[in-house]
């Protein structure tokens, strides 16, 4: 699973600046017949004029060059701010410049084309984005928060039945507790990668909203600067037809960015399947008997109030929320589960509580479940660290072979392979 998301997960940077980049390639070709052109004849200049009407299109991706009807409005929106007899200026600039006013002239002519969609004058092959992404979005998150809430439970079940074996020689021998402690980091794993794709859907769905408010605004302001005008000047209008095609743009990308998450989603979903041939219901209910099964939030509650008394510590730094800027923001160790449980319990991950305290140990952060497992940390941090990474060299699959070797990764395990 986790080769998988790598290879498919890009943040939403770094994804939208290759997109772009590839965008630009495919236009390339496009481009350089236009910039390298020497037309002089009639026919040459009606050639390049409809050349530049198929790049303006196939920049904007609003429709396609070969649909008559979007064509035909793509030629009158252009016409308007750019006529065919001012090609002879155009070709005179250096290749620079061509390129610079192509692009000006797609964000001008796609704004026109927004502003009159928005007044049922035109539009043609344009989808409403907004009413698209104001459906996708929250049923993309919806299913997300399903499956994650689904792999949570199984997670504190799969806790559950591990901290009740620790104390049964029976169980620990009939239930072979490597496997299900392998089972947890996969699915713990599952569960950080799910938190990944829905933290940049709501980024997404934050930037929709936004986005969506400035187009109106946008065009209430072009509306209202034309009202029943024959002629405005451009000076007042241009700069709002770039701003519309801007934020349309962005309104494309979302949508992209919203598909490939929704299929990351889908498709590293089937990993999981052998969860239920490995741990059936039957056998996991009967584990369960006797046990105690608590959810992470209801793990932290319990030691909410039970905090690090920093006068313990006179050569340790500990940081509290109420004390420490950014405190919600500092980069945890092993992505924030306790480092001292993992280490004295065979590897068993429970989530870390900052409120009980952050030791800030050699620049680097460390949470615990407990005061108790905090204080037994502190006292000899190197000796803990160590036996994380010892333990986690048994087990190549718990640390990220980019990163540092105290952050664990849960990686898919074999069985689930």
């Amino acid at each position: 699973m986790q080769v998988y998301f790598d290879m498919n997960y890009t943040n939403r940077v770094e994804f939208l600046e290759e997109h772009h980049r590839v965008l630009e390639s495919r236009l390339g070709s496009v481009t350089r017949e236009i910039t390298d052109n020497r037309a002089c004849a009639k026919e040459e200049l009606e050639s390049l004029y409809r050349k530049i009407i198929s790049y303006v299109l196939l920049r904007s991706g609003l429709g396609s060059p070969t649909d008559i009807k979007t064509v035909r409005e793509v030629t009158a929106a252009l016409q308007s701010v750019f006529p065919q007899a001012e090609l002879g200026t155009f070709l005179t600039l250096s290749k620079k410049d061509k390129e610079r006013q192509l692009k000006e002239l797609t964000m001008i002519v796609t704004g026109i084309r927004l502003f009159n969609r928005d007044c049922g004058k035109g539009g043609e092959g344009i989808d409403d984005l907004p009413a698209v992404l104001h459906v996708a979005i929250p049923a993309t998150m919806q299913h997300i928060d399903y499956q994650l809430e689904t792999a949570r439970s199984q997670v504190y079940r799969y806790t559950a039945i591990l901290e009740k074996a620790a104390n049964d020689p029976h169980m620990r021998a009939e239930l072979q507790p490597y496997m299900l402690k392998e089972a947890l980091y996969n699915i713990r794993q599952y569960e950080v990668f799910l938190q990944i794709i829905l933290s940049d859907i709501i980024t997404g769905a934050q930037e929709v909203e936004m986005m969506t408010k400035q187009l109106g605004a946008h065009l209430e302001q072009l509306k209202m600067t034309i009202k029943s005008k024959t002629a405005v000047p451009t000076s007042q209008v241009f700069p709002i037809f770039i701003a519309l095609s801007t934020l349309w743009t962005s309104l494309q990308d979302e949508t992209i960015v919203v598909g490939v998450l929704s299929n990351l989603f889908t498709h590293i979903q089937p990993f999981l399947g052998a969860h239920e041939l490995y741990f059936p219901e039957r056998a996991m209910q009967r584990h369960l008997n006797g046990a105690t099964v608590k959810t992470d939030v209801c793990r932290m509650k319990e030691h909410m109030e039970d905090r690090v008394n920093v006068a313990d510590f006179r050569k340790l730094e500990w940081l509290f929320p109420e004390t420490t800027a950014n405190f919600d923001k500092l980069l945890i160790q092993y992505r924030g589960f306790c480092a001292y449980t993992f280490a004295a319990t065979d590897g068993l991950l429970l989530p870390g509580n900052p409120a009980i305290g952050i030791l800030k140990y050699k620049e680097k952060y460390y949470t615990f479940n407990s005061k108790d497992a905090a204080y037994s940390f502190a006292e000899n941090p190197e000796h803990y660290i160590d036996i994380v990474r010892e333990k986690a060299k048994k087990n190549t699959d718990l640390l990220d072979s980019s990163c540092c070797d105290e952050k664990l990764v849960l990686s898919t395990v074999s069985f689930c392979m």
